[in-house]
């Protein structure tokens, strides 16, 4: 819907209350005019029904306004002598229009001084949890939410298992589009796999006031902008949702609007200079090593350096097989008589091996692709395990559509990509058939124009032109593990409405969250520390217990004074 369409079912639902409640107002004091003023009557309601002023702006916030009307509505209700479990049923059901029925009922009767107070403990949980649920809302949507790393894309500077609070506020909250969703989840129901929104009526965007804008490699998370999946990871033809809805992603946002980005052999490149990456900032990158004695990875693994281990299993059954199989990261030749996995750096524990009398040797091989940060290459360097480590790059460029802009006249690849613009919100693109596939998707799906090229001549809603200015800024996100991290490179440009906000700190991590909860393991070092901040990361979980401690040593030291003069 369009700001001028929310603004005609504004002044319908106004028309809808006025003559619905012109007569309640008029019995409580009130001139019935004032029933039909927009925003005026909403705080006029607010001293009939008894409830502070500050309800109406409530009424103005997306999400909340759907637990706080059917609220009033009763409220309502109550103010008027109907009381009963059966009168809140009928007007939560009738959406309020059961108001019609008592304002225009031949005796009206106005209960100015009723107890405001729950006249059961049913009423009074039910009143706490629904402004438990009002109060939690307005912080999960407008300043922090709550996120989890699900994958490695930016392993080793944000690990699989860290539990990040995202700010909304950093950059200014984006107000949502989804006008009727179920509050405090993102595209599905918790455990049911039901849809929590409805595709219509959309807010148009509006994003709130920030304090800063989004600074050239900092970590961000954002709406997923292509087109996305029911279940993350889980692809399917066809599925595409509200911006608001789309699935959350964290990636190091490498280039901002007006930046010209070129990745060569690997390493990213910005306005023609190496990109200088934060301290915290682990990018990892493919190497070779090599060893005439064949690479040990037993000795890599006590370097700390993630790699994949491969094992020969003897005599193996199907009882061994589950006993490992959690271990096992993929299968090289399921032969019986020649069983071969592949597991992490971990291998497979000593007690697993002992429970199942499980024979396994490790395969040792001459060379080894790995993957490492710079600092982890030159631990390596200076080590006497390996003969040599050389990095890899693909130098060779092939025409293809795996990479952005999934154009067969691109041959740009993950290590070798560019030169690209990055669009600034007023700048103008000069347009030409060669290079239309960079900005089409935007055109037409970011900035909802229509876009049509033939005998070479474009038209952008039906208008011939050679030219285009962008009406958003754009920016361009990439994560540390560039080998396995699907980013820009693959998708593009990621739209200023696509922004959700800001990771600030690490609450919680777990390492093998994905392993079963009997092997989570905390990782004291990272719980409550910083993620965008420089230098060393700073663990804050004893000045946090502290100010917890002190917080509740103060409130109970109230409620003991209070006692003590009631």
């Amino acid at each position: 819907m369009t700001l001028f369409q929310w603004f005609v079912f504004f002044l319908i639902i106004q028309i809808i209350h006025g003559f619905g409640t012109w007569k309640l107002y008029k019995s409580a004091g009130f001139k019935k005019i004032n029933a039909f003023i927009p925003i005026y009557n909403a705080i006029i309601l607010m001293k009939i029904i008894n409830r502070p002023w500050w309800w109406v702006i409530l009424l103005f916030i997306p999400i909340i306004n759907l637990l706080i009307v059917p609220v009033i509505w009763v409220e309502t209700c109550r103010s008027f002598g109907k009381n009963s479990s059966i009168d809140t049923l009928i007007v939560i059901i009738s959406l309020g229009l059961f108001i019609y029925h008592i304002n225009y009922s031949s005796k009206i009767n106005y209960k100015i001084d009723r107890d405001l107070n729950p006249k059961t403990s049913l009423g009074e949980w039910v009143s706490s949890i629904i402004f438990a649920v009002i109060l939690a809302t307005i912080v999960h949507t407008y300043f922090i939410q709550p996120y989890i790393i699900p994958t490695g894309s930016l392993e080793k500077t944000l690990l699989v298992g860290d539990f990040l609070f995202v700010s909304k506020f950093h950059y200014g909250a984006r107000v949502p589009q989804t006008a009727v969703s179920f509050p405090m989840v993102h595209d599905t129901i918790v455990g049911t796999g039901i849809r929590s929104y409805l595709n219509k009526p959309q807010i148009p965007y509006l994003r709130l006031p920030g304090f800063e804008k989004v600074k050239r490699n900092e970590i961000v998370t954002f709406s997923w902008p292509a087109d996305t999946v029911r279940k993350f990871f889980v692809k399917e033809k066809g599925v595409k949702k509200p911006i608001d809805k789309k699935s959350n992603y964290v990636k190091r946002c490498v280039a901002i609007p007006s930046d010209t980005l070129e990745i060569i052999n690997g390493i990213i490149h910005i306005n023609g200079k190496r990109s200088k990456m934060p301290y915290r900032a682990k990018p990892i990158y493919s190497f070779s090593a090599f060893n005439s004695k064949g690479v040990s990875t037993s000795k890599l693994a006590k370097l700390g350096i993630d790699i994949q281990r491969k094992f020969k299993i003897s005599e193996i059954t199907q009882n061994k097989y589950k006993l490992i199989q959690p271990y096992i990261r993929g299968i090289i030749d399921n032969n019986p008589n020649n069983f071969v996995v592949v597991t992490s750096s971990k291998g497979i524990p000593y007690d697993v091996r002992s429970k199942g009398r499980i024979l396994l040797t490790e395969i040792t091989d001459f060379k080894m692709n790995l993957l490492l940060t710079e600092r982890e290459a030159e631990i390596l360097r200076n080590n006497k395990i390996i003969d040599s480590l050389n990095r890899n790059f693909k130098s060779y460029k092939s025409y293809n559509t795996s990479f952005f802009p999934n154009d067969i006249k691109y041959n740009w690849n993950e290590d070798n990509f560019g030169p690209i613009i990055i669009p600034k919100k007023g700048s103008k693109v000069k347009l030409s058939e060669t290079n239309l596939p960079l900005y089409k998707k935007l055109i037409r799906d970011y900035e909802k124009n229509t876009l049509t090229l033939k005998n070479n001549v474009i038209k952008i809603n039906n208008i011939v032109t050679d030219q285009y200015i962008f009406k958003q800024d754009y920016f361009w996100m990439m994560g540390d593990n560039r080998y396995r991290s699907e980013d820009s490179r693959v998708w593009g440009f990621v739209p200023e409405d696509h922004i959700v906000g800001k990771p600030v700190f690490i609450w919680m991590s777990i390492d093998g969250i994905n392993d079963g909860f009997k092997n989570w393991k905390i990782r004291w070092n990272r719980v409550f520390t910083t993620v965008n901040l420089d230098g060393e990361p700073k663990s804050y979980r004893w000045h946090f217990l502290i100010v917890i401690l002190i917080i509740l040593g103060l409130s109970e030291f109230r409620k003991r004074k209070k006692s003590k003069i009631g």
